[in-house]
């Protein structure tokens, strides 16, 4: 096998929480987190230079170690032995940059999980996941995706039942929001309150779809940022065309709407897209590996 394809599938937080800021500068984080349908794709291929780089349709991607799909790959071949091996990594990106739906994470976990079976398997998921927190948190959760709580710096995971049926509608604006940008403006706020994430899970393990929509929160939604007036539009539009709830994902600057599966979305699709730009409908997705 010369080449390989994986999906690379977004990820959206159907909580997020932020309990404490630890010594070593991170913050303690309490997240649920669910994989959707839109992905990038990626295809890996062996070449003769010796070197991993990657392209992608988008011009300011990198294509050196600063993309985590690149930081990914090297990894993996230092941990099985094949360093110096070339591969050129090739990114077809639909999923938004910069819109706290992990696109870079999942482009990473995709290069693991192709160059496992690129190789013939020789770590285990678990294997995957321990290497993976070594690239970057979110990706220790995206390499086999689902429905998972994460805690500590996100790598630390418990997965959950999937998701009632239901639909999501992701709009992202045209300004993205700098991460340690809003980490730094949410430790200078006192939170107004915290997600209820033990009675989400609760509501997820029971399938209750208008009971885990209650309780859909996101502690960056009360930092002191104008550009948050735009988010709090798009959840109202979402809201006002039927959505159950509406909740920014990860530091923004992307809002997901969930609705009943059978919905008709389309109208609020065109509208979100005419008003800011980005936005798609998409299903949950269940683990990608076990």
């Amino acid at each position: 096998m010369s080449s390989i394809k994986e999906k690379a599938y977004a990820k959206l937080n159907i909580s997020l929480d932020v309990s404490s800021r630890r010594p070593d500068g991170y913050h303690d984080m309490v997240m649920v987190m669910q994989t959707i349908s839109l992905h990038d794709a990626i295809e890996l291929s062996f070449n003769n230079g010796g070197k991993v780089r990657a392209k992608t349709n988008l011009p300011f991607i990198p294509g050196d170690e600063r993309n985590l799909a690149v930081k990914a790959a090297l990894k993996f071949l230092e941990a099985t032995g094949h360093e110096g091996q070339g591969i050129s990594i090739q990114i077809e990106k639909s999923v938004p940059v910069g819109a706290g739906m992990g696109g870079g994470s999942s482009d990473a976990a995709a290069v693991l999980r192709a160059m496992n079976r690129l190789y013939g398997s020789p770590l285990s998921r678990e294997q995957l996941e321990e290497l993976a927190c070594s690239v970057s948190s979110d990706v220790a959760f995206c390499v086999a995706g689902g429905t998972a709580l994460a805690t500590g710096r996100g790598e630390k995971l418990q997965p959950l039942p999937s998701l009632p049926d239901c639909l999501f509608v992701v709009c992202k604006p045209e300004f993205s929001i700098s991460t340690p940008e809003l980490f730094k403006k949410l430790d200078q706020v006192a939170l107004r309150r915290h997600p209820d994430t033990a009675g989400l899970v609760s509501a997820i393990e029971q399938g209750d779809l208008s009971q885990m929509c209650r309780r859909m929160y996101n502690v960056f939604e009360d930092v002191d940022d104008r550009r948050l007036r735009t988010v709090s539009e798009i959840k109202s539009l979402l809201l006002d065309h039927g959505a159950l709830g509406a909740v920014m994902t990860g530091t923004g600057s992307a809002v997901f709407g969930v609705f009943p599966k059978d919905s008709e979305t389309g109208e609020v699709c065109s509208l979100l897209r005419r008003e800011y730009g980005f936005c798609e409908s998409a299903l949950a997705v269940g683990r990608v590996l076990d």
